[in-house]
């Protein structure tokens, strides 16, 4: 759980300092930033910025292609920016958001 709060928090400091570069540090562009970063990276390379540095990686749960996709990447994008879903977990510590999106995040 450790590795995928500071991942989070990673990628959030970068929207975080990109939207106070260009908009003052408004939140919802900050919100904004940090879901296109997610949707665009996870979407087509399984990871985000924070997901690699903390080694860890998105996949399908269903195996065979590693890559997300962009309705997946979407799915699970629109669910982590509510929050509610990312809080509650089942009992393999997957949130809801990836149970939603059929995702699962793996190390590296």
């Amino acid at each position: 759980m450790g590795r995928r709060i500071g991942a989070l928090a990673f990628d959030w400091l970068i929207a975080s300092v990109i939207s106070f570069a260009f908009f003052g540090y408004e939140p919802m562009a900050t919100l904004g930033i940090f879901a296109v970063e997610t949707f665009l990276l996870v979407s087509s390379l399984g990871y985000t910025i924070g997901h690699r540095i903390f080694g860890l990686t998105v996949r399908p749960d269903t195996g065979g292609v590693p890559i997300v996709g962009f309705f997946r990447g979407a799915v699970r994008t629109v669910l982590l920016c509510l929050v509610i879903p990312a809080v509650i977990w089942d009992g393999d510590g997957r949130g809801m958001h990836d149970r939603a999106a059929r995702t699962v995040i793996v190390r590296l």
